[in-house]
């Protein structure tokens, strides 16, 4: 157990060894405010596309999804189907149109920033407001990550959850701090293909037998398992419960971590490219996830007596169980290559928010660029030692903390951000109302139980948010002028911008 330990311990180590040094090399890069927040805007396919899907997935792919699974069964495929259709269309729909119009728009460099610009709001509010809201939100998503981190050094190490969580923050917290996005990209580009690789070894290896041994297995532990309109107990899924589940996709069109890696990407062409790996990428992670939980039902049914207290340790269980432990050590590593490459991004983004859109605009107009990348680098160690304090609750889980963000950003900036793309009658009262809206309609509908307060708070939050877009807008007139103009000219940069 000690020979193990020392493995996995030394697995671990180089490692995170390997990413502050991608960490430090990026620093050497990282000269200006465009390359710390978006890397210069020179991501190719691959690494955009396995930069948005690592920071997208972060530690609930590995630990809330299978222990969903393990908890539910099939009943999880309906998020994970949600899941991967939402990826598809982000990418479809938004990808092109937001690298193109953040440019157009005086190189926007943050997602606060774009939608001031793009209203030509003068006041500031659009970018104030939103910032708030990405500040409030990224606090819970950055701290499940944190909490998925303390679960697998106290998992794998035997610590203690306080100094497992405090580990893994400074973890986090070295390399984002020095390097930036581009840091934050390149160790995204190891993490995800990680990720993937455990998300499939893992449960190929566990499976003892073929598929249909494993159906027949669960089939007769407890046919409902197995059975996608029905939860494990026998009881048909409401159509709420359905909604709620594959609602998760909406989500997408509005993760400001997510639409960074548009922003960041080369050139116009690639897209495509980065489309098709980030889909293929996906599916593969959603597949492996939802075995990684069926298969465990077994395992823990065989060695554990049925007995698991936390399922969102499935994962770590199966690995420590079925592979030597130097392979472990590398799989579990996929763990903390999921915390990391989410929670850097998620710090960067919070980074970016308080010092382009809060410093910059009401404090500081004429700030340099190295007081912005300054200004970006304190806030990382602020906002991670706040998440902190929130992680620091053994009770939390990791697929509660990441829905209520998750929900958050999709109904507070999903429909503006959509709208702002398509919709040229949409002005800055609009999008002010929209982003007000959604955000509010989330935290008080998450406070709320019982009946159509059931109903996962992303789908009123969303489908308000766009009621107010488009009746604010409405009812105050059109856009200005120089918007309108603005809006022909992104749609003609379209087809001419590389």
């Amino acid at each position: 157990m000690i020979e193990s330990s020392y493995a996995i311990s030394f697995t671990f180590l180089a490692y995170l060894v390997v990413m502050l040094g991608i960490g430090l090399y990026a620093y050497k890069r990282t000269s200006s405010s465009e390359d710390y927040f978006l890397g210069g805007r020179s991501l190719g396919p691959w690494p955009t596309a396995l930069s948005a899907g690592a920071s997208d997935m972060s530690g609930w792919l590995l630990l809330g999804l299978p222990g969903y699974a393990f908890a539910a069964g099939m009943e999880a495929i309906w998020i994970a189907g949600g899941l991967l259709a939402g990826t598809w269309l982000n990418w479809l729909i938004c990808a092109k149109r937001l690298r193109t119009y953040s440019i157009q728009t005086s190189n926007a460099l943050t997602l606060p920033d774009f939608l001031s610009k793009r209203f030509n709001d003068k006041s500031k509010l659009i970018q104030t407001i939103s910032a708030l809201f990405i500040l409030l939100f990224f606090l819970f998503y950055t701290s499940s990550g944190l909490v998925a981190g303390g679960k697998l050094f106290e998992t794998v190490f035997g610590l203690d959850y306080t100094y497992a969580v405090i580990i893994g923050t400074v973890c986090v917290v070295s390399y984002t701090l020095f390097g930036g996005f581009l840091a934050v990209a390149w160790t995204d580009l190891v993490q995800g293909l990680m990720m993937s690789a455990a998300l499939v070894i893992v449960p190929l290896v566990a499976l003892d037998g073929s598929w249909s041994d494993l159906s027949s297995t669960l089939t007769a532990k407890n046919p409902e398992l197995l059975n996608i309109w029905t939860s494990v107990s026998g009881e048909p899924l409401s159509a709420i419960a359905i909604i709620s589940l594959v609602a998760w996709g909406l989500g997408y069109f509005g993760q400001p971590h997510i639409l960074a890696r548009f922003k960041a990407s080369r050139s116009n062409k690639d897209i495509k490219t980065a489309r098709r790996i980030a889909v293929i990428w996906t599916f593969l992670s959603m597949v492996g996830a939802l075995l990684i939980g069926l298969v465990g039902i077994t395992f823990v049914d065989s060695n554990l007596a049925g007995n698991l207290a936390d399922p969102e340790k499935i994962f770590m269980i199966l690995v420590n169980a079925v592979f030597h432990p130097i392979v472990a050590g590398i799989l579990l590593a996929a763990i903390l290559a999921a915390i990391m490459s989410t929670a850097d991004s998620q710090l960067l983004v919070s980074s970016s928010a308080l010092a382009e859109d809060f410093y910059k605009q009401l404090f500081n107009k004429e700030a340099t660029q190295k007081q912005i990348v300054s200004v970006g680098r304190f806030a990382v160690v602020a906002i991670s030692l706040i998440a902190l304090v929130l992680a620091l609750n053994p009770e939390s889980s990791v697929l509660s903390l990441v829905s209520y963000a998750w929900a958050g950003f999709g109904a507070a900036f999903g429909p503006a951000i959509l709208l702002s793309l398509f919709w040229r009658s949409m002005n800055r009262n609009g999008a002010l109302a929209g982003i007000i809206v959604g955000g509010v309609t989330v935290v008080i509908w998450k406070q709320l139980t019982g009946g159509i307060f059931d109903l996962y708070e992303i789908l009123p939050g969303f489908l308000l948010s766009t009621i107010a877009i488009v009746v604010v807008s409405l009812a105050t007139g059109a856009p200005e002028e120089s918007v309108t103009e603005s809006f022909d000219e992104y749609e003609k940069a379209l087809d001419t911008m590389n």
